[in-house]
């Protein structure tokens, strides 16, 4: 911690990123009822980016580049990150060292107030629906043909605003997620099926991230951790390492347990999801927790498939996170198998190639 034994914690500006800093916080505080915090805010590359769409960058880290060098200099102790924005890769002796319990992480329709009571199905053909993400896009274009796609940036009172306030789009497609942590609740339309549109990997979860030899912070913030989202979220991220895509090509997933059972269904498309390939596999998680031999120490840190979440297995029997990667992995490699790359590169050159609209 800094001076004076001061929890430093970084952010980004946006008030949904103070929201959800605020939240983890808050939980810290409620643990720790000495605990001293100073949150310190900073604008990222994604922030400051706003004349074209995030997939046309050609930037990683988007979100996270500048509070992950605020961190590395040591001029934070932890920042706190949507899942979905971090990279697979981390830079050296950074960790994810508490994924907390998971919203939501479908997408909702937001309508615009012209529209209400619609659905995606019955607005005109020619309609304009906005959304910053080509996964969406790639998945809703197939399932709507005659809807004209059109990114759009900002954070969510921007985006709310472009929608509210002129006739541009008829309605927008943010993460429920981060419509619910807002209090926005009231104005989701209604909430996309995973059958008409998969999610965005780490979707719904927060990622506090540490230096990693920081154990200090690393057993503080570990109290967040939720069992069941680190779970799902390390198959997850073991999926988007093992495909080495990122915003510039659509991927997808639904994870999801049931008794010790964990379930993963993932994709990849082309930009208008007239090519796509979809795999779901299973893995079992049944460990003897009582088991004093599975808590032993299990070299984790260098196994890829973990994908950066590196001090879980200090907190959660590692052989949870073992299966839990194992089965991200096997289903990107499923997918390649089956003609994955192909599919990727195409949408890599379409993405190239296309015209820019962003508003």
């Amino acid at each position: 911690m800094g001076d004076n034994n001061i929890l430093r914690v970084g952010t980004r500006k946006s008030e949904l990123a103070m929201v959800q800093t605020n939240w983890v916080v808050n939980q810290l505080k409620s643990l720790n009822k000495s605990l001293e915090v100073e949150i310190v805010q900073m604008a990222t590359i994604g922030d400051k980016i706003l004349d074209k769409s995030l997939s046309k960058t050609g930037e990683k880290s988007l979100f996270t580049k500048e509070l992950e060098d605020a961190l590395i200099a040591n001029q934070v102790d932890l920042v706190v990150n949507s899942l979905k924005d971090m990279p697979s890769t981390l830079p050296p002796n950074l960790t994810i060292s508490a994924v907390s319990r998971r919203e939501d992480p479908r997408d909702a329709v937001i309508m615009h107030p012209d529209n209400v009571g619609k659905r995606l199905e019955d607005l005109p053909p020619g309609s304009i629906v906005g959304t910053s993400s080509l996964r969406r896009v790639a998945q809703l274009k197939k399932l709507f043909p005659d809807l004209k796609f059109k990114s759009i940036r900002g954070n969510l009172n921007t985006r709310l605003r472009k929608l509210d306030d002129a006739s541009n789009f008829s309605a927008i497609i943010l993460a429920v997620a981060g419509v619910k942590r807002m209090g926005w609740n009231a104005r989701i339309s209604y909430t996309l099926t995973t059958d008409e549109c998969l999610y965005a990997i780490g979707q719904g979860a927060l990622g506090i991230e540490t230096r990693a030899d920081d154990m200090k912070s690393i057993k503080l913030v570990s109290q967040l951790h939720d069992k069941d989202t680190v779970i799902r979220t390390v198959a997850e991220r073991a999926f988007l390492k093992t495909l080495g895509g990122g915003c510039s090509v659509p991927q997808a997933v639904h994870s999801w347990i049931i008794e010790d059972e964990l379930y993963m269904r993932g994709a990849v498309f082309n930009l208008d999801g007239s090519k796509s390939l979809y795999e779901t596999m299973q893995t079992s998680l049944f460990v003897n927790e009582d088991d004093k031999k599975l808590m032993e120490p299990v070299d984790l840190d260098s196994c890829c498939e973990f994908a950066s979440i590196t001090t879980s297995h200090k907190f959660i029997n590692p052989m949870l996170l073992k299966a839990s990667g194992h089965l991200g992995r096997d289903l990107a490699l499923l997918l390649l198998q089956r003609g994955a790359t192909a599919i990727l590169d195409e949408a890599r050159e379409q993405n190239l190639l296309r015209v820019d609209d962003v508003v």
